[in-house]
């Protein structure tokens, strides 16, 4: 009789979990100025304030400002035997995202992790440096778990930065997802 009230506790219990949460985790970041006549990084770097509020910070500054004309190639890799695709490789004019949002609901959803942590707020033309101050992990965890959910892993989001059609910056951002 004990053993079968504590089997429908368990089950009850069951019942009532209904989300499980995932945790993500900077691992690493790379941030690479191509053309140095054209940009510098100031800075990059991923900082951790405690156990569970970690953040990355970069600037990237314009030699020869203004920016009209922005391509940026983004692709999501999941390491499987060293890094695959995954998901997503996508090529964009970003003027156009600004100035549109809804115009591609996949890059919205990659602008969407770091828009709030970013001066990226306006459209084309930009006449000052770029920058993301401290996008928390905490953000990303709501992207990958809430919004579109992931399996566990390693991720590498890599974005390729082209301006005037000339390939300027690339920036690197890994993480786990456990």
């Amino acid at each position: 009789m004990r053993a079968k009230h504590n089997l429908f506790k368990l089950i009850w219990m069951l019942f009532f979990i209904s989300e499980i949460t995932s945790k993500f985790e900077f691992t690493n970041l790379k941030c690479n100025c191509v053309d140095k006549l054209y940009c510098t990084i100031d800075y990059c770097y991923l900082k951790s304030v405690n156990r569970s509020y970690k953040y990355l910070s970069g600037k990237l500054h314009l030699l020869q400002p203004p920016i009209t004309n922005v391509k940026v190639n983004a692709a999501l890799y999941q390491r499987l035997n060293g890094y695959k695709p995954f998901l997503y490789n996508i090529t964009l004019d970003a003027c156009k995202l600004l100035n549109n949002r809804k115009s591609n609901p996949v890059a919205n959803y990659l602008f969407g992790i770091f828009e709030k942590s970013s001066n990226l707020n306006h459209s084309c033309p930009y006449h000052h440096d770029l920058i993301v101050d401290q996008l928390a992990t905490n953000v990303i965890d709501h992207h990958v778990s809430a919004v579109l959910p992931f399996p566990e892993g390693d991720y590498l989001l890599e974005s390729h930065w082209f301006i005037d059609n000339i390939e300027r910056a690339v920036f690197k951002v890994y993480g786990t997802l456990s």
